[in-house]
């Protein structure tokens, strides 16, 4: 079953090590609401995956990304490549110009553009990432739609300074946060999902009882999705910007 540790394992380490950072970046820069950082790398992830479309069409891939001189051409020119997958040769391709024109005449990549970095920009970008992300595993590992966007779902795990992570546990480090906070950040950071009873083991909580309401509180507030039937706890949006306004109102960018 493919999982983060063997997606794209097809791809060369040159190549595919900077399009999941890259992809890391851009969610992380994206939920701390980071809109500059956040449409630069749509623009540095455009040229990675347009060196590895460019691998795939016309072998031997290159040992690292690059940036053609004309990326537009370029781009249009991978959709010579008939004996490719469709989205390799049309979509994509097609998809790659508009990020890196976000990256370079929004007032992102050069002064003068006539939109500043902003969250609708933002989302366009993530939105495209988050679908050329699925479609490359997809493709590379022959899987059906919603299996591919599971896989890129726990590519997008958030990195949090404040979460300690060792093997199969994570730590709160900043125990003296409130119980809903410490599951909210734990949630955050394990995607897709995590078990409530993974929760309780990281928070070392004892009260059962009180563990238990307190989780179904934040589901009955729809920060979390909790289902009783799996065990299993999902971040919701609203819990998303919960954690986000907790780490700038706590500081929790800085562990000391």
């Amino acid at each position: 079953m493919t999982s983060a540790l063997t997606a794209l394992t097809a791809i060369p380490l040159g190549l595919r090590k900077p399009l999941l950072d890259e992809y890391q970046t851009i969610v992380q820069n994206f939920l701390e609401h980071r809109w500059l950082p956040s449409e630069l790398s749509g623009g540095r992830f455009s040229e990675i995956v347009y060196t590895i479309l460019l691998g795939y069409g016309s072998p031997p891939y290159a040992s690292a990304p690059s940036k053609p001189s004309n990326f537009v051409s370029a781009c249009r020119a991978l959709e010579g490549n008939t004996h490719v997958p469709r989205s390799f040769q049309i979509l994509i391709p097609r998809m790659l110009p508009v990020l890196y024109e976000i990256r370079n005449n929004r007032n992102v990549g050069h002064i003068g553009g006539d939109v500043d970095p902003n969250h609708m920009d933002a989302v366009a970008v993530l939105s495209m990432c988050n679908w050329i992300m699925a479609e490359l595993v997809r493709v590379f590992h022959g899987l059906s739609i919603p299996e591919a966007q599971k896989v890129v779902d726990t590519l997008a795990e958030v990195r949090m300074p404040v979460i300690w992570t060792g093997g199969s546990v994570k730590r709160v480090l900043r125990p003296k946060l409130k119980l809903n906070e410490q599951l909210l950040l734990l949630t955050a950071t394990s995607a897709p999902d995590v078990a409530a009873t993974e929760l309780k083991e990281w928070t070392e909580y004892e009260d059962q009882k009180y563990f238990m309401r307190t989780l179904r509180d934040l589901h009955r507030k729809r920060l979390v999705e909790f289902t009783e039937s799996t065990g299993r706890v999902q971040i919701l949006p609203p819990g998303t910007e919960f954690v986000m306004n907790l780490i700038r109102k706590k500081n929790l960018h800085d562990i000391t």
